[in-house]
């Protein structure tokens, strides 16, 4: 019961979610590793508690990265499949606002 009135609330913001086309949807909903990042992030900082100042935390936070990324292995974005199709699709449906 609660999850069918969770599902009403948010209908209105689901629904224009599918109109995309399908290969689109895929790396849109694919956000395991942008929010597995944001938390080993918040975990160095929570950690850390306060900083001495704002280089400080950006220091740790860079550092974070560093370590995140050596973790992963292999080259940026490899782990994202179908990415080239998603920012064609992405182009040709806003025309003029992406970069390339």
């Amino acid at each position: 019961p609660g999850a069918v009135d969770v599902w009403r609330h948010a209908w209105p913001e689901f629904i224009p979610f599918l109109d995309y086309p399908p290969e689109l949807r895929k790396i849109v909903y694919t956000t395991n590793a942008i929010e597995s990042m944001n938390f080993q992030l918040r975990k160095i900082t929570k950690n850390r508690g306060h900083f001495p100042d704002r280089d400080a935390a950006m220091k740790l936070l860079y550092l974070g990265l560093r370590n995140i990324s050596s973790q992963r292995g292999g080259e940026s974005g490899t782990g994202t499949h179908g990415w080239k199709i998603a920012l064609n699709t992405l182009s040709s449906l806003f025309p003029g606002r992406l970069p390339f």
